[in-house]
């Protein structure tokens, strides 16, 4: 099943981000930016609340649990919150896999749009440890987890634990990669963060606006990435 919950942040972060990032606005870069977590993932819930009626699942308590998440899902798009949490936990608790994960990723949400940042990564935590759960949600919550805790965490250890998804030809390749370089720049490595820049740059699976803004960072350190930026007028 695809995922896209990246073009809904990227194309927030093109409308903000208007001038090159250097070395001094990246520490705060991810507090910046800490909104659009929130509504990322809302909107990449919203996106799979239809899939999970039709899932190949015959077990009713699985529909019932999969229908009592999709109308948590709507209660969230519309700001009604109460008594969200406790359900999603009830959700969470009875259901397996798709749906036990998307529980998850929607309890964090909320935890998140009410303020609580420690909820928030403690349940992307538990969501990334659990090995029985489909490995595409278990890397989205690492990369919101990560996005919650980066001003928090050590460049290296950032750089680390993204290392697996910050591979061309992975999901969630585009954004992985920003956030290791961005890391990259933080640990003065600055020859290294601009030739993955330019590396994001080059990729035409990249959503457009991460490629075009990942190439004027990459000629911001030195490296130039100009062959890869799309014209404005050929942007969708």
């Amino acid at each position: 099943m695809a995922l896209g919950p990246d073009d809904n942040i990227n194309e927030t972060f093109q409308r903000e981000v208007d001038e090159k990032m250097r070395e001094d606005q990246m520490a705060d870069f991810m507090k910046k930016y800490g909104t659009w977590i929130t509504l990322g993932v809302i909107a990449f819930l919203a996106a799979i609340a239809g899939y999970l009626f039709w899932q190949n699942d015959k077990e009713a308590k699985a529909g019932e649990a999969s229908e009592q998440l999709a109308l948590a899902i709507r209660d969230v798009g519309n700001g009604d919150l109460e008594g969200v949490p406790e359900r999603l936990d009830t959700v969470a608790a009875e259901s397996t896999e798709a749906t036990r994960a998307s529980a998850l990723l929607t309890r964090a949400a909320v935890a998140l749009q009410q303020g609580d940042r420690a909820k928030a990564i403690e349940t992307y935590a538990a969501l990334v440890a659990d090995d029985s759960l489909p490995e595409a949600y278990r890397d989205i919550a690492l990369i919101r987890q990560t996005m919650l805790e980066y001003d928090r965490m050590e460049p290296d250890a950032i750089i680390a634990r993204l290392q697996p998804m910050a591979q061309p030809g992975h999901a969630f390749y585009g954004t992985a990669a920003e956030l290791t370089a961005i890391a990259m720049i933080r640990a003065d490595r600055n020859d290294e963060a601009g030739r993955l820049f330019a590396a994001i740059a080059a990729d035409d699976t990249v959503p457009e606006t991460l490629r075009n803004r990942a190439g004027q960072v990459a000629g911001s350190l030195g490296v130039d990435a100009s062959d890869a930026l799309i014209p404005e007028e050929d942007e969708e």
